[in-house]
């Protein structure tokens, strides 16, 4: 089949589904419509705001479809009418049968992990704070549960001492739009070889899932290691960040604090409780833990913008008796 004569819908929602639509729309693919959340309000006045891929959707004069309830018959036969021969879903919401099953070459799905490890809604996240060394992408055809149809393919890269969920969600959104167009590559030339998950998992009980973040997820426990630690706040960093409270600052109640980065020190902690603050008020924040030290060098509190901590310190003192509880 030629490039123009598969007709494709793609469904997304946020930047980094962006991404993938626009490698399908510059190599020339048949785009016939696209798929994306309703429009949310946003901002002081509450304005409605269109989905990133909406605004990159219209700018390019494509077909936006924006249903409420998937289930809709009046969004399925504006579907059937669009004539899909293939669906591609990239950061997304769960599908319905009825809207996967509806295309003749099947609905996939891009997912960045490396299937069938981290299932779920936050696979970047968690592969970080799991302290993992390696992710990556995989595209799949959808079935009835989710993340687990057939794997078409999966590309790997590392996750280096640096990197945070922001530098990982870019490196991935550019892995996976080169392999949303590797994988409709495939499919226009009949040469997909699917393999189902099963085959891939040597042992169940070593799976690791991906659930969503909630603001409780994100509490830093000041008692784990102080590699655990770093990876827990660089895997929630810069969204939606992990936090802690500032106790003993001579108020009754405790100010919340966001933590994005720092920096592993492995020197004595004097036996201190893990949480307490060292700092010499101009230059740095350092935190004891169990076995090192974890050096704060961006943070926000409560209310305020995020910023280093040498512009923390310059404007706020922190009491001797300061910690993180």
């Amino acid at each position: 089949m030629e490039k123009k004569a598969l007709r494709i819908i793609f469904m997304g929602t946020p930047e980094f589904a962006v991404e993938s639509l626009k490698a399908l729309v510059e190599k020339g693919y048949n785009v016939v419509g696209v798929v994306t959340m309703p429009d949310k309000p946003s901002g002081r006045g509450y304005r409605l705001q269109p989905s990133a891929v909406k605004q990159y959707a219209l700018q390019q004069g494509l077909t936006v479809l924006q249903p409420e309830k998937l289930k809709d018959e009046a969004f399925l036969t504006q579907l059937r009418q669009l004539q899909a021969d293939l669906q591609i879903v990239v950061a997304f919401r769960m599908l319905p049968e009825v809207v996967w099953n509806m295309p003749p070459r099947g609905t996939f799905n891009l997912h960045s992990s490396l299937l069938p490890q981290y299932r779920g809604a936050a696979p970047i996240n968690w592969a970080i704070i799991n302290g993992e060394r390696e992710t990556g992408v995989t595209t799949f055809f959808l079935s009835h549960e989710i993340d687990t149809g057939k794997i078409i393919y999966r590309e790997k890269t590392s996750i280096t001492e640096t990197d945070d969920a922001g530098t990982m969600h870019d490196k991935l959104m550019v892995m996976g739009a080169a392999l949303v167009l590797k994988t409709v590559d495939a499919v226009l030339s009949d040469t997909v070889t699917a393999v189902a998950q099963d085959e891939l998992i040597e042992n169940v009980a070593e799976l690791k899932s991906a659930p969503k973040i909630f603001k409780e997820t994100c509490r830093i426990d000041w008692g784990k290691s102080a590699g655990e630690l770093h990876d827990f706040i660089r895997g929630l960093s810069p969204y939606p960040a992990a936090w802690t409270e500032l106790c003993g600052n001579g108020s009754d109640q405790p100010l919340r604090v966001k933590l994005f980065a720092g920096e592993l020190i492995s020197v004595s902690a004097d036996n201190l409780p893990a949480g307490t603050i060292r700092t010499d008020n101009k230059t740095f924040i350092d935190v004891v833990v169990r076995d090192g030290i974890i050096r704060i060098t961006d943070l926000q509190l409560s209310g305020k913008k995020r910023m280093k901590t040498t512009d923390f310190l310059n404007g706020y003192t922190l009491p001797e008796d300061a910690r993180f509880c």
